[in-house]
């Protein structure tokens, strides 16, 4: 049950017949009329902009329609008050009732409490990671890994029908310097002498590549020249990085449903199949670009070359798709990558880069428009860096990859379970300082450790009503305030589910879980204080069965939001 999306029927509903009545004039729209939870909790349990928005369009003052609307929306049994506040904004404080039944149906519905049909089987790719490969995962990646992984499942919890897919960089010169670096370790596990020269990759990651290319080949690439061995070698080390970051993915609990090689667009006519279908709309022709704007290179010379028109779909500059030498840009099989995708009949694109590709932004939206003719929205999110931090200093783990901390590095600190949540506390394009300290904490300050205290505490209750052979009462009483203000937060759930997914935002759920958490904490320790309001009633078994069904409540909605998060509720606290 979404309360606020029913009850803004019932603003509409009532919108209309004010209409029906002459009392609004007709042809408003109801587009901007929303019910949302009011900024004071002391203004009731929800509050409607609806007179605010329609005072101009309709010519009268939006104290009078408030005030007209409140007296009608009496009448919906789930209403008690309407009161109007400054100007015209309407609060509504609902029945108790309406928060007994929403705890009820929390527990009821369990795992699929808050599951929204918005999505209505929508077909998304959310392609995240797709790091070159050519090392382990650092924790630049993680970051986006976590967030990645942790849209698409908020994505499929609302409907949508998702596919995690990994773009391998596989068709670059990159790969040629990892089979050159590969080779150097083979060379090594032979005995021989190497030195790793400037653009190699130094990093012990692989030695046992090297190693493992040895047994495989024994001595047959020694004293050879490069073009007798870069392919195979190449095709080897690609596979074995592969292998090392499916296994990364695994350590942090991310899983992906394909791998798009980048190499299979190459000699097999599908970039040019792109590139025509851009031809066929007019947005491939040879031209000169204008110099860089700021200040123009000594060495500047203006040269024509095939361009995409890429103007045309809201990009600032036309975007080179072929070099002087007749081979392509980087950006060419990129194009052809998201034109695979828009055949293959996706309906909405979602792409997680690294803030070091903010300007890859608006010409790939300008390609999908092109190809997809406006139809198939590419939604890229940037993740901005992580800074770890132990002891108020940076801190460096171990050079295991030569130049950078690995995402295995910071699992095996940590554990992957703190690890994606804390990546998921700060919104994708915010820098994040990840602190090990904090992380460490027993206390408020650390997010994680707070929310999964009080999934904690929620099972510690429920396993001494099981052990009183106790179950729930679908006659659950609230009494005090602290008891409806973690039923209001439960409330609040289905809607979050559904504004997280539409703005492509997972940070959202870890927020809401820790307000939820702060709530049932209150709660907790207001009932040491006064027994009355402890969940477990000594002596008073139907007593306990009304309480124990909100800690229950909590704890679904609790597992529920962790399980998108991809974090393992904990049973008890260590």
């Amino acid at each position: 049950m979404n309360i606020f999306a029913e009850i803004r029927t019932s603003v509409i509903e009532t919108l209309d017949a004010m209409v029906a009545d002459g009392a609004l004039p007709a042809g408003l729209s109801w587009g901007n009329v929303t019910v949302e939870p009011p900024r004071d909790p002391g203004h009731g349990d929800m509050a409607t902009n609806a007179a605010m928005v329609l005072a101009k369009p309709a010519g009268q003052l939006p104290r009078a329609i408030a005030e007209a609307l409140a007296e009608r929306l009496q009448n919906d049994s789930r209403i008690d008050s309407a009161e109007v506040a400054g100007p015209g904004f309407l609060n509504l404080k609902l029945a108790p009732v309406v928060w007994h039944d929403i705890v009820a149906e929390a527990v009821d519905a369990g795992k699929s409490f808050g599951h929204s049909g918005m999505g209505a089987g929508v077909k998304v790719n959310v392609e995240f990671v797709s790091a070159n490969p050519t090392g382990p995962l650092h924790v630049g990646h993680t970051r986006g890994a976590v967030f990645g992984d942790a849209l698409a499942s908020l994505l499929d919890f609302a409907g949508y029908d998702v596919t995690r897919e990994y773009y391998i960089n596989d068709g670059g010169a990159q790969v040629d310097v990892l089979a050159r670096s590969v080779y150097l370790r083979y060379l090594e596990a032979h005995g021989k002498e190497v030195a790793f020269e400037d653009g190699t990759y130094p990093g012990d990651y692989l030695i046992p590549v090297g190693a493992a290319l040895k047994d495989k080949v024994g001595d047959a690439y020694l004293e050879q020249d490069e073009d007798v061995w870069l392919a195979e070698v190449r095709a080897f080390a690609t596979e074995a990085m592969m292998d090392l970051i499916r296994s990364d993915l695994s350590a942090i609990g991310v899983r992906m449903d394909a791998f798009f090689s980048e190499k299979s667009l190459y000699n097999t006519g599908r970039i040019e199949a792109a590139i025509d279908e851009l031809k066929k709309k007019g947005l491939i022709y040879t031209g000169t670009l204008e110099p860089p704007k700021g200040k123009v290179p000594e060495d500047w010379e203006p040269r024509e070359q095939v361009l995409f028109r890429s103007t045309a779909h809201g990009d600032d500059v036309d975007r080179p798709i072929m070099k002087s030498d007749g081979s392509w840009t980087y950006f060419a099989p990129d194009i052809a990558y998201h034109w695979d995708k828009i055949e293959r009949g996706f309906d909405e694109l979602i792409n997680i880069f690294g803030a070091d590709h903010g300007g890859y932004v608006k010409r790939m939206n300008a390609a999908v428009s092109a190809l997809s003719d406006g139809r198939v929205p590419l939604d890229i999110k940037l993740t901005q860096l992580v800074k770890l931090f132990k002891d108020g200093q940076p801190f460096k783990m171990s050079k295991r990859a030569g130049t950078f901390v690995t995402l295995g590095d910071l699992v095996e600190q940590v554990g992957a379970d703190v690890t994606r949540f804390v990546m998921l506390t700060r919104k994708n394009d915010a820098p994040l300082d990840f602190d090990f300290d904090k992380v460490s904490e027993q206390s408020k300050d650390n997010p994680v450790f707070y929310v999964q205290y009080a999934h904690a505490r929620v099972r510690s209750v429920m396993r001494k009503a099981e052990a009183m052979h106790l179950d729930w009462s679908d006659d659950a009483k609230l009494e005090d305030p602290a008891e409806f203000a973690v039923a209001r937060k439960i409330a609040e759930w289905p809607r979050l589910v559904e504004i997280a997914a539409r703005t492509h935002e997972p940070h959202r759920v870890a927020f809401y879980l820790y307000e939820l958490a702060s709530e049932f904490h209150s709660l907790w320790n207001k009932g040491n204080d006064l027994p009355h309001l402890r969940f477990l009633q000594d002596g008073d078994p139907k007593a306990t069965a009304a309480k124990i069904a909100l800690p229950r409540a909590v704890g679904v909605v609790i597992s529920n939001g962790l399980s998108i998060l991809g974090v393992t509720p904990v049973e008890e606290m260590r």
